[in-house]
């Protein structure tokens, strides 16, 4: 896209305040077009089938339709998805996702410089129309969808009944053969299940894996010791010690980013 032409951008947001502050800086632009304004997830459908932007900034938190509902109709209309920047007041649910599929994001209230960086990132992307956009956008909705609807309980039997054992009870896992162990303070639970399994019940939010038969809970967490070969000792609140292996400390890197 050459510097003359316009990017046709939408600003959809149910707060007035925060799409008078977009629109305002979107107007300091040049090669900018305002192709409207939404106060709501319906109201942002339309928009974006009647004008179909190149650049929709789309907040998240809105009353009945929000923002990752405004991707799902579009998708299932089967109309061109547009390119999208989400702005979010600080929900690590959605941020997580963001990080992980490569998605820009605005945090309220949204900071000039902030907002320059995203908007002449976008302008590079949409010239890159093979780069996997929507697929991206599929996937991170699958994700976040899975991740809603993760169970708040495991069943475990134990002595020939069944009792329910709490996820927010459970500091760290532990591979035993065809089980895992379930730590949870001083009582330990066996589940005849995979590492794998449990793994994929568990809020990554809240869990990490940090090395092939162990997963912990972070808040479990009372500090990380770097080790050797980037590995570090992982040291819970209850004296337990464990391990992060290398392997596993490159596959959630956010983690070890100063907040």
């Amino acid at each position: 896209m050459s510097p003359q032409t316009p990017l046709r951008i939408l600003v959809v947001d149910d707060e007035a305040p925060a799409r008078r502050k977009i629109l305002r800086l979107l107007r300091e632009e040049s090669a900018v077009e305002i192709a409207g304004e939404a106060d709501g997830g319906e109201a942002a459908v339309a928009a974006i089938r009647k004008q179909r932007p190149d650049l929709v900034f789309l907040d998240v938190q809105m009353p009945g339709l929000d923002g990752f509902g405004v991707i799902q109709s579009l998708k299932a209309a089967k109309v061109p998805l547009p390119r999208v920047v989400f702005v979010t007041a600080h929900d690590r649910f959605a941020l997580r996702a963001f990080e992980v599929h490569a998605f820009d994001y605005l945090l309220k209230p949204v900071g000039e410089e902030r907002f320059r960086e995203a908007l002449g990132r976008a302008r590079i992307q949409h010239e890159q129309s093979a780069d996997g956009f929507s697929s991206r956008l599929g996937a991170m909705l699958e994700q976040l969808q899975r991740e809603k609807s993760l169970p708040d309980r495991l069943l475990v039997e134990e002595n020939a009944r069944a009792i329910f054992v709490a996820v927010k009870d459970i500091s760290w896992v532990e591979a035993d053969r065809n089980y895992v162990l379930l730590h949870c303070g001083e009582k330990t639970h066996t589940l005849r299940s995979t590492l794998d399994a449990v793994q994929n019940v568990l809020d990554p939010k809240l869990f990490v894996r940090i090395n092939r038969g162990t997963l912990v809970r972070l808040e479990a967490i009372r500090e990380l010791l770097p080790w050797f070969h980037g590995e570090y000792k992982v040291m819970l609140h209850d004296n337990t010690e464990l391990r992060w292996s290398r392997r596993y400390v490159s596959q959630r890197p956010e983690l070890l980013k100063p907040s």
